[in-house]
């Protein structure tokens, strides 16, 4: 797993830059050697690290946005945003903040990592080998999961 994410353009750019009012040191730097990226004080790059890991050794759902509706679901019942689903689509708000706020009760962002391991499977499936070359909106997404993740767990740490 940690081949389809390393030495990345975006990642450092699409999941940690969004969390630099927290750790601000969000630029990854890839160490060859060791085939991981830099752990550095003030980063969240050990946390990624062992979030690729985990994802490596997960068993990937076979629909994705079955866990990523969980989410939505949870918006929908106690945020009263006034959404609801048509078909494949959520309706009344934008993907984004979806899975942003539906984390908020996904218990140890189970459907949150259950969606990242089978959006990476679904992208290799289609010969995306590699984070930088996925299709761009669903890059985007995956790193918006993997955003999430990270923020619920640093959240976590500091209780």
């Amino acid at each position: 797993m940690m081949d389809f994410f390393s030495r990345s353009y975006y990642l450092d750019k699409e999941v940690l830059r969004p969390l630099s009012h927290i750790m601000g040191n969000w630029e990854l730097t890839w160490d060859a050697e060791e085939q991981k990226y830099v752990e550095e004080e003030g980063s969240y790059a050990g946390l990624l690290n062992q979030l690729i890991v985990e994802i490596g050794k997960a068993h990937p759902p076979k629909r994705y946005h079955d866990n990523e509706d969980r989410l939505g679901e949870y918006v929908q019942k106690h945020l009263n945003w006034g959404i609801l689903k048509k078909g494949k689509w959520w309706i009344g708000c934008d993907y984004v903040s979806l899975i942003q706020q539906g984390g908020f009760g996904d218990t140890d962002q189970a459907d949150m990592f259950l969606a990242a391991a089978g959006r990476i499977h679904a992208a290799k499936k289609r010969g995306q080998l590699h984070y930088d070359v996925m299709e761009e909106s669903h890059r985007r997404i995956l790193g918006v999961v993997i955003t999430a993740i990270l923020y619920h767990r640093t959240h976590l740490i500091q209780k």
